[in-house]
Parts: C-alpha cells; structure tokens; sequence
C-alpha cells in the first residue's frame, strides 16, 4: 500500500503561483510514475502533469509552460510549481500513483492506471 498526502493548495489572484506538494509512504518502492491530476466542479477528472521514477515528465497541453513536476525526492516528495494561473485552473488537485512498469504519455494521463490516490487539495483562482 501507498498513501500519499497532498499539500500547498489555496486562494490565488489570477497570474500568480502556487506550489502544491506530495508526500509518500509505504510500499513506494512499486510506484513507477506520480501525477497530478485536476477535476474541477461539474466536470471530469483530467491529467494535469506526470512523472516517471526515470525523471521523465508528461504535462497536458492546457498547462504545458506554465507548470513544472519535479521528480520524487529523498524524502518520496513531488512538487507541482504552478505558475500564471488562470480562473480555469481552479480545481481539486489530486496526485496518484502508478505502479505499472510501462511509462508513456497516454498510461501516464489515464487516470484509470493509477493505483493510489490522495484526498486532494483545493485550488482557487480568482479572477
């Protein structure tokens, strides 16, 4: 088992940045990849960025440039730099874990891939 724990969300003007955190335990030697993933009210869950335990990164075109997905660090933490946000960035940010071995953008931004999620954490952007 995998528990991750999500932090760093908040109440943003609109061009400004934030940076969210998550935090893993457990059996992390099996994740493979780590991604965030965003799901706003009303709509679907959608990929928002990635990354493989070989450092590389996957973002979605919709926040490709403007955010940046470390990879996992000593202490099993990925950050999420999310700068020039925008009001349709709002959302619940969610991080996930994926133990498959295979690591490509299309089972990186398929949310049903994943193994373990976090509760997630909320991001606002006002306008």
């Amino acid at each position: 088992q995998v528990q991750l724990v999500e932090s760093g969300g908040g109440l943003v003007q609109a061009g400004g940045s934030l940076r969210l955190s998550c935090a893993a335990s457990g059996h992390t030697f099996s994740v493979n990849t780590m991604g965030w993933f965003r799901q706003a009210p009303g709509k679907e869950r959608e990929f928002a960025a990635a990354v493989s335990r070989s450092g590389t990164t996957y973002y979605a075109d919709s926040v490709r440039g403007r955010f940046t997905i470390s990879g996992v660090n000593a202490q099993n933490t990925v950050t999420l730099q999310m700068n020039s946000l925008k009001p349709e960035d709002t959302a619940v940010y969610y991080c996930a874990a994926n133990t498959s071995p295979f690591t490509t953008y299309t089972t990186s931004a398929d949310y049903g891939r994943y193994d373990y999620w976090g509760r997630g954490t909320q991001v606002t952007v006002s306008s």
